[in-house]
């Protein structure tokens, strides 16, 4: 299984929120219905503009806050 440290925004220079998951696609179309996060759905965040794949949840846990 793989785990994803990912940033979405919603446009250019705008409000971003760092996030992990298991399974990307799945949570990237959460966002995009507005039942991610209530943070990201308040700013409407659901553009996916960078992520990074590791083996373990700590290994991403870890880089989501650094």
């Amino acid at each position: 299984m793989n785990f994803y440290v990912y940033i979405i925004s919603n446009k250019k220079n705008g409000t971003i929120y760092i996030g992990y998951s298991n399974n990307l696609e799945k949570r990237m179309k959460k966002h995009k219905t507005g039942t991610g996060s209530k943070f990201a759905k308040r700013y409407n965040l659901d553009k996916l503009v960078y992520y990074e794949k590791f083996k373990f949840p700590m290994t991403a846990s870890e880089e989501k806050n650094n």
